[in-house]
């Protein structure tokens, strides 16, 4: 008995031990804000918004993105899309008595998914900096100032921002977020950050290069492409975006599940890079591997065993162990955990890590998004 749960405890620690040398890490260096040397720019710039049956709220979207604070001369707008209900004609008829700024409309017939559709708008981005954004996404007045004063450092290929507010309330977010965003500050000041942000990514034009055609992280692909071609690609959380998020188990399976796919597969296609590339590779990818393969079996399994060897010891109360695992699960799915919402956040990123390894040994992974009604209900 004493054996099995030293295991358990083993396993357990194991799973806990890179996150600690991170934490260490982060409080020995104490990063602040961006790593970039920021000064002021104003670069022409290309926005490019992908749009899909966003006829509900492109306008919307439009409308923040003239309002921005920056010389809408200096911009373009470059839309890729691939609907079939009315969302090109929103948009002509949004841009039909504007000057500026100018409107690049690309039509596709038939929806082949987001990155091919990507790799056409950044080819057809004429501009020095190209902002890549979403339509189910608000973005601060500043963002493309902050942008620019990062991309402005010859040493910065590619600028990200953090999600400052959750849309819709929910408290599993923006746990997930604000550990994510001090993760992110602190890979920045090592070298580069991993993941890139559909809601607000920037880069170098003459920096951009085509991504997988089946990418399902086409933001994080083009940030790693670019520090693999020796630009540095970094978080600034002054650069600040609104993206609406759900809280309850299944409604954040259908939401997060995908996009942990294509982290997934990235980072196992882009293997050779461990190791090389500086800090990048020696030490931001190898957390992110431990953190999204390795980490999420070892929680799934030790859950697994505890709960086993709970009911083989204590036969009917040894059942608390996997119920008080369902109670945790659904107390947190409801923001009812208090100070423990945050450590539930995490947890429910390893369910979804773990869930998409699954189905990507199935390979049943797919290029193409499933619009989210109930989401999009937040922008209108």
């Amino acid at each position: 008995m004493r054996r099995l749960l030293a295991a358990i405890a083993g396993l357990f620690g194991l799973t806990g031990l890179p996150y600690l040398v991170y934490l260490g890490m982060d409080w020995v260096l104490d990063p602040d804000g961006s790593p970039a040397d920021k000064r002021p720019a104003e670069p022409t710039v290309s926005i490019v918004l992908p749009t899909y049956n966003e006829e509900r709220i492109v306008e919307g979207k439009l409308s923040e993105l003239v309002s921005l604070d920056y010389p809408m001369e200096h911009v373009e707008v470059v839309i890729v899309d691939s609907s079939d209900d009315g969302t090109r004609e929103r948009v002509r008829a949004f841009f039909e008595d504007r000057d500026a700024p100018t409107l690049t409309l690309i039509e596709e017939d038939e929806r082949r998914g987001l990155a091919p559709a990507l790799n056409d708008a950044y080819a057809a981005a004429d501009n020095e900096m190209v902002v890549k954004t979403d339509c189910d996404s608000r973005i601060a007045d500043d963002a493309l100032r902050e942008a620019a004063a990062n991309l402005a450092d010859p040493e910065i290929g590619g600028v990200t921002g953090r999600n400052a507010e959750v849309l819709g309330g929910s408290d599993v977010e923006t746990g997930y977020r604000d550990i994510q965003s001090r993760i992110q500050v602190l890979e920045s000041h090592l070298d580069s950050t991993l993941i890139f942000h559909g809601p607000f990514s920037a880069f170098r034009n003459d920096e951009i290069v085509p991504v997988d055609p089946d990418s399902i992280a086409d933001d994080t692909e083009l940030a790693l492409r670019i520090r693999h071609n020796g630009k540095r690609v970094i978080f600034d959380p002054a650069i600040r975006y609104k993206e609406a998020a759900h809280s309850r188990f299944g409604k954040r399976r259908r939401q997060k599940d995908r996009r942990a796919m294509g982290l997934l597969r990235l980072l196992w296609r882009q293997r050779s890079m461990l190791g090389r590339f500086g800090a990048y590779g020696r030490v931001v990818l190898p957390f992110n591997w431990w953190f999204m393969f390795v980490s999420p079996w070892l929680l799934m399994g030790g859950l697994g065993v505890a709960s086993v060897a709970a009911i083989a010891v204590g036969g009917p109360i040894g059942v608390a162990v996997p119920a008080g695992v369902v109670g945790f699960v659904l107390a947190g799915s409801r923001d009812a955990l208090g100070p423990l919402q945050a450590a539930y956040s995490l947890f429910d990123t390893q369910i979804s890590l773990f869930r998409a390894s699954v189905t990507l040994l199935r390979g049943d992974a797919s290029a193409v998004w499933t619009v989210d009604q109930e989401l999009r209900e937040v922008y209108d």
